[in-house]
């Protein structure tokens, strides 16, 4: 509508103009999703975030898993040394080692047979000479979790921690005693028994 000049009339916007709610001429206008796509930002979210979630997860358990063997091994390779060290002799402490080397292993959830996991050597024969070495290794397979036991066979799916101790042997250790009895002490020297 034009104004008696030519001008624009002064009563404000044409009819065919923006009406006083709608954007003005430098904003773009919003455009309203339909119906049918609300919510599919969130699923789609949802989605992608469990898709990346899972590999994260499955490392964090696998990572578990190998540090549980870790621990595992290095335990029962230093209780298995100090066992054998401290037995009246090398039969009793083979006996004594593995069973330390059972028992760490069962406690972190590994049920590994104890001739495959532990072995043992000595620096001087017999293995509890006075100020000699015993040295243990004890090895724990690892199968990565959720690892069919075929798949394994096939290709080897399995990391392997391995732990080894040393221990002295007493330099003072009574030659075919082993530590002090105090009963045998008694019998060669009385005067044993007067000094307690």
């Amino acid at each position: 509508m034009t104004g008696p000049a030519g001008g624009p009339s002064r009563g404000g916007p044409s009819r065919g103009g923006p009406s006083r709610g709608g954007p003005s001429r430098g904003e773009p206008s919003r455009v309203e999703p339909a119906n049918g796509e609300r919510g599919t930002a969130v699923v789609e979210f949802c989605s992608i975030g469990l898709l990346l979630m899972l590999p994260l997860i499955y490392l964090v358990v696998a990572m578990g898993r190998i540090e549980a063997a870790s621990f595992a091994a290095d335990g029962s390779a230093r209780e298995a040394a100090r066992a054998l060290v401290t037995a009246r002799n090398e039969a009793a402490g083979r006996a004594r080692a593995a069973a330390a080397v059972r028992l760490g292993l069962l406690d972190q959830g590994f049920d590994v047979p104890v001739d495959d996991a532990l072995v043992i050597s000595c620096s001087k024969t017999p293995c509890l000479s006075p100020g000699g070495e015993v040295i243990t290794r004890v090895a724990v397979p690892v199968v990565l979790p959720g690892v069919p036991a075929i798949v394994d066979r096939v290709v080897p799916v399995r990391v392997t921690v391995r732990s080894e101790q040393v221990a002295m042997v007493d330099a003072f250790r009574a030659v075919g005693l082993g530590f002090a009895n105090s009963e045998a002490l008694q019998g060669m020297n009385p005067r044993v028994g007067a000094l307690r």
